[in-house]
């Protein structure tokens, strides 16, 4: 068996793979969203630990398998989170800022005044925005009593997910990330595939806190034995979307997964050459093995499943999230209404901090079944505006589009997808595939699985959606979503 540990923003999951790439067990467990002011977003690193864990222990007594039959471990991640934590104490010197918190935008808007934001964009392929590790280490060190004197000591150490559960995994022993996350810190030269020494002085971020880059692919460490029982290999690393762009079989270039989840995340396969956006795209490493970094372009929209847990949590139109299908399915449309989840601003291809949330088109006669479609709807559009900017960057038409994520469940999202788009869009056996491509990259280390041929062998198809030929002037549809997603931008200033 290979052990995929998946963890994300709002779960940590353990799930157990056998040599088919099937699922043997699947352990989950929430945590805590902690929202101290509006645009912020943290969790407790030590709940992050303690359940991700506990799901590892649980999947391996529940699946009555023991430790010692673990092949090896593969870990995949919510990306540019960030933690700083002292390494004589392993505790977490500030909660984890999320990568959907917004609270440095007003620093990147000074990067930017500073003439900055070239400079970042050539050397990591990213934007200057907030959501990315940087200005966040920036922030904890400078709003944290002690911490800069703590890290001009070198006692302080910054991860991603990655490797603060790696670090814990060890018992403090290996402080390593590998270069699918590297590549979302602000701090990583994607070209030379290391920490890159302008960019880490630019952000005050000292060297002593960064952490190896080790490949994707590869026995980069060991479990403490006292806590799974055995002493496990951890073989593979990558970005949640990372890994879900390779437990989708998108390793030739062109290919495009989408992942539905608490955002959606787009990313385009360009093979072993880095391709600059000019579309408000990013650039990204897609994965390193043997020696040889693979990159990808990618769209990244902020809120896509987390709208359906807003009509859930926040307006209560259902109890469960699956409930939203048949909600929406009560009316044949949205009767004109908008929704824009720009709660927290806007990412791909927009890139608005400054946006919030907005429902328009509302009359008397809208319900909440006209909300929870328009909701839906919401998420389809984001997705369709993401990929006319990756066509447009790779100057290559869609063929069809892979998805996965929990919200790739909804048939009725994917029939509206595949008609915004007209094109196919393909829907796996198995939905699990940002861990599937964890558990591939750390099988592929210890030859669990000969190649990466066999490995995509295993990708199955459970259903396609087509462009409909229903009478839907979806024109007009995205005529009314453009107008308005510009209502929403700028709507706060810093």
């Amino acid at each position: 068996m290979i052990l995929a540990l998946d963890q994300g923003t709002t779960s940590s999951r353990a799930i157990l793979f056998n040599h088919a790439g099937s699922i043997v067990g699947v352990a989950q467990e929430e945590f805590e969203q902690i929202f101290p002011k509006p645009g912020w977003v943290e969790h407790n690193p030590m709940d992050i630990w303690r359940s991700q864990i506990a799901t590892a222990r649980k999947v391996l007594k529940d699946s009555g398998i023991k430790a010692s039959e673990i092949k090896a471990i593969g870990i995949t991640n919510q990306r540019e989170t960030t933690v700083v934590w002292d390494r004589r104490t392993g505790e977490p010197i500030y909660n984890a800022i999320v990568w959907q918190d917004r609270r440095t935008a007003g620093a990147c808007d000074a990067l930017k005044a500073a003439g900055r934001a070239s400079l970042f964009q050539e050397k990591t392929g990213l934007v200057l925005d907030a959501y990315f590790s940087g200005t966040k280490v920036q922030w904890i060190l400078d709003n944290q009593k002690g911490a800069r004197e703590l890290a001009k000591q070198g006692h302080l150490a910054f991860g991603t997910i990655d490797s603060w559960l790696i670090w814990n995994l060890t018992g403090g022993k290996t402080h390593v990330t590998d270069p699918s996350n590297a590549s979302r810190t602000l701090l990583c030269n994607i070209h030379t595939v290391a920490w890159d020494d302008e960019l880490c002085q630019i952000l005050d971020v000292p060297s002593s806190l960064l952490p190896d880059i080790v490949p994707s692919s590869a026995v980069v460490a060991y479990s403490d034995p006292d806590l799974l029982g055995a002493s496990i290999p951890i073989a593979g690393i990558a970005g949640d979307q990372q890994a879900a762009l390779f437990g989708q079989g998108c390793v030739v270039p062109g290919m495009v997964k989408n992942t539905y989840g608490t955002g959606c995340f787009m990313l385009m396969n360009t093979g072993t050459k880095p391709i600059p956006s000019k579309n408000n795209l990013l650039t990204t490493i897609a994965w390193q093995i043997d020696g040889k970094t693979e990159y990808a372009l990618e769209g990244s929209v902020f809120i896509g499943g987390a709208v359906v847990q807003w009509l859930r949590d926040g307006l209560e139109f259902v109890g469960e999230s699956s409930e939203i299908e048949a909600l929406a399915m009560e009316v044949k449309s949205s009767d004109g209404v908008v929704l824009v989840p720009a709660f927290t601003g806007l990412g791909a291809p927009h890139w608005d901090p400054y946006a919030r949330g907005s429902i328009f088109g509302l009359t008397r006669g809208s319900t909440k079944a006209h909300i929870a479609r328009a909701a839906l709807e919401s998420i389809a559009f984001q997705v369709a505006d993401v990929i006319h900017a990756m066509e447009k960057d790779a100057s290559i038409n869609l063929a069809e589009l892979r998805v996965d994520g929990g919200a790739s469940a909804n048939d009725l999202l994917m029939q509206f997808q595949s008609d915004v788009l007209q094109t196919n869009v393909i829907r796996p056996k198995i939905l699990e595939t940002t861990a599937l491509g964890a558990a591939f990259l750390a099988g592929l280390a210890v030859s669990f699985w000969k190649d990466i041929e066999e490995v995509n062998s295993y990708w199955q198809v459970d259903s396609t959606f087509n462009p409909s030929k229903r009478d839907i002037n979806m024109q007009a549809l995205i005529s009314n979503w453009e107008r308005a997603l510009e209502r929403t931008k700028g709507w706060v200033s810093e």
